[in-house]
């Protein structure tokens, strides 16, 4: 077996910051990852309206964006805390808030954001399913830019390997003594770019906003949760988290979002069908 012996591997010495004032204030890569997410959302969430994709207009677009910022923050930080950190609760239930510190779970994030889409639909009066629609397609560069920031931050690693292109990380168990696939810029292409190309493509290259609402959402959910655990096989599982059926925890979470996507494009196609469409 090779192990590397012969390869100078890049040593990784990870920081949350950008820019550091104090010990535990400055500019963090975290919240660098939600800006950024955030303002090309916001430019994508315009340009639909001004292409006649999307029925927001600009007033209500502030509104939107408020919505999904609230959803997404709540949902990812209360997801984390419920699914890999339950003993918060029991322990320091106040850290809950500490948004700047890390913790957020994807998964979480995605509740958040229907709860957010619900409310959006219900206040302008607009379809809950083109709402989603619109929603999901904008959620991508957020996952980019979130994975990006758990490198940096020197979280999430991968589980040893000796790949040219492995990383020794100096905040994990052993120290950095031994290389460790980039897993956390595997899951940013996977979870981010690709679904990125991908919701921006069915939304300006096929009709399926206006013939199937709520499609969308549906192949967001399954593409994701197979991008999620072909993402988790290169990742170290999570130490404290036990696997279920022996997938890890983000594993067996991305299956039931999965089965959760394929019943809503089966309803979609069910809703869209000629005799419900005529009836």
């Amino acid at each position: 077996m090779d192990t590397g012996e012969d390869i100078v591997y890049r040593v990784h010495e990870p920081t949350p910051f950008l820019i550091q004032f104090t010990e535990t204030f400055g500019i963090r890569y975290y919240g660098l990852a939600y800006i950024l997410g955030f303002v090309i959302g916001a430019w994508l969430l315009s340009r639909y309206y001004k292409k006649g994709v999307s029925p927001y207009n600009p007033a209500q677009q502030s509104d939107f964006f408020i919505a999904l910022i609230v959803g997404v923050v709540c949902g990812g930080r209360i997801g984390y805390v419920l699914f890999y950190a339950p003993e918060i609760l029991l322990t320091e239930p106040w850290k809950i808030f500490y948004v700047w510190e890390g913790g957020m779970a994807s998964h979480g994030g995605f509740i958040g954001v229907a709860a957010a889409t619900f409310y959006m639909a219900r206040k302008h009066g607009q379809s809950f399913w083109l709402t989603a629609d619109l929603a999901c397609s904008l959620a991508p560069a957020g996952l980019l830019f979130g994975r990006i920031a758990n490198y940096l931050n020197g979280e999430l690693w991968g589980k040893v390997s000796y790949v040219p292109w492995a990383v020794r990380f100096t905040t994990d168990p052993e120290g950095g003594a031994e290389p460790r696939h980039p897993s956390q810029l595997y899951e940013a292409g996977l979870e981010g770019l690709v679904m990125l190309i991908y919701s921006q493509f069915r939304i300006w290259k096929t009709p399926i906003l206006k013939e199937r609402p709520g499609t969308l959402v549906g192949e967001f959910l399954l593409l994701y949760s197979i991008l999620r655990v072909v993402g988790e096989q290169f990742r170290e599982p999570d130490e404290g988290i036990e696997l279920i059926l022996g997938l890890s925890r983000g594993s067996a979470l991305s299956v039931l979002m999965g089965a959760a996507g394929l019943a809503i494009i089966v309803m979609a196609r069910k809703r869209s069908s000629p005799e419900n469409v005529s009836g």
